[in-house]
Order: structure tokens, then sequence, then C-alpha cells
């Protein structure tokens, strides 16, 4: 994959990354590595009582599995060979995650910005999560930093 520079990427140009099925073992090896066993991610018989009538997924694993979808696209493959920094996330769990879900994430430049070094600049990319019926069940910004191409400077 060749690089992709801040230079190449402009406002609109969006990324699609293929699906992934969320299972029960995602969710038992997320609560084992985190440390969170909430029972509305570990308890069916409790969860059968609450508002979504069955297990969810952790935020938070959701928020993962959509960090590994991002780098099966081609944006992330290019941009991994100029990226300088990721500046932050903004965040928002907009809808549950359950078992046997299967979701991809889009990623789309909201934002270009040249910064005051003339070798680099800024690029927001909103990541949203999308599951096997259209609903986008999380969504967020990421501002990167980037390389701008040699030859530009």
């Amino acid at each position: 994959m060749d690089p992709i520079y801040f230079d190449d990427l402009n406002k609109g140009d969006s990324w699609q990354s293929p699906g992934r099925t969320i299972t029960e073992t995602d969710i038992v090896n997320f609560a084992g590595l985190s440390g969170d066993f909430v029972q509305l991610h570990t308890d069916a018989e409790y969860c059968k009582e609450t508002h979504f009538g069955k297990r969810i997924a952790h935020g938070l694993l959701g928020l993962s599995i959509a960090s590994g979808l991002g780098t099966r696209t081609d944006l992330i493959a290019g941009i991994s060979q100029t990226v300088i920094a990721l500046l932050g996330l903004d965040w928002k769990f907009k809808g549950p995650i359950f078992i046997d879900d299967t979701i991809h994430v889009v990623l789309e430049v909201i934002e270009t910005r040249e910064t005051s070094k003339p070798d680099r600049g800024i690029v927001v990319l909103l990541r949203s999560v999308i599951n096997q019926h259209g609903d986008i069940v999380q969504q967020g910004e990421t501002p990167l930093m980037l390389k701008r191409r040699p030859e530009v400077n």
C-alpha cells in the first residue's frame, strides 16, 4: 500500500471496513481482560428484565473492535506510514451491540486543516460503527496529525 499523506485527503472521502460478528466469546474475553463483569454483559437472566432484554457488549469492546476494523481499510493502511499522532477521541454510544450482531465501520474525512508547521496537517475522521440493520450504534471523531507530501514543503 502506498503512503497516504495529509495532502491526499479531502473532506467527504470515505472508506468502509469489512464486517465482523460479535460473539459471546468476545464479551467473556473482554470482561476478563478489562475486569468489567457488570451484569448487563455477563448475566443473561438479569438482562431479561432490563430495557435491552438480553446481554449487550461492553461499549469499549465495540470501540476496540471498531478500531481494529478501521485498520482493515485502505485509509488506515496508507496513513499508518504517515501518521504522527492521534490527537484525541470524542466518542458517543448511540445504541446497543448484541451478541451475534455484525458491525462494520465507515471512516469519513470531515475536516482538514494546515498547521503552523509546514510539514504536517490535521485530518478529522468521523468513525461510524454500523450494525447489520444499518443503525449507527457508536460514532465519534478522531483528529489525526499526518505528514505532508515531501514535495509540498
